[in-house]
């Protein structure tokens, strides 16, 4: 499946009944230089749109928020060494968690990149 996004600017790619959310590439470079970031621990539920973890850059810290509902079932612990990969590769090495999806009927209010654009350029 293709890769969705979300108005708070997070992305999530479904792998079967798993994805991994990550931020865009708009987001970090709205940030900046990511010094920190605080990642949820396996096994905990996150909701659609509340806090998953935190991205903290040389500007702001900022909340980043579950695409959808599931259970976290891994960090990307490589940013805990190496936040600044969010800046090198946002979308790929620099992807935050995975999680199991609760619910798939959730991924149908997000946006596809065509869309994301669009939104992104009316900002």
């Amino acid at each position: 499946m293709s890769v969705l996004y979300t108005e708070e600017h997070e992305w999530i790619r479904v792998e079967g009944d798993e994805a991994v959310v990550g931020i865009t590439d708009f987001a970090q470079g709205q940030l900046g230089d990511i010094v920190f970031v605080e990642l949820p621990e396996a096994g905990r539920q996150v909701t659609k749109g509340g806090d998953a973890a935190v991205v903290e850059s040389v500007k702001a810290a900022s909340d980043v928020y579950a695409p959808v509902t599931g259970e976290v079932v891994e960090a990307n612990q490589a940013l805990v060494d190496d936040p600044s990969l969010v800046n090198t590769d946002p979308e790929g090495e620099g992807w935050f968690f995975r999680l199991r999806l609760a619910d798939a009927s959730e991924l149908d209010g997000l946006m596809d990149a065509a869309a994301y654009k669009s939104f992104c350029d009316s900002q």
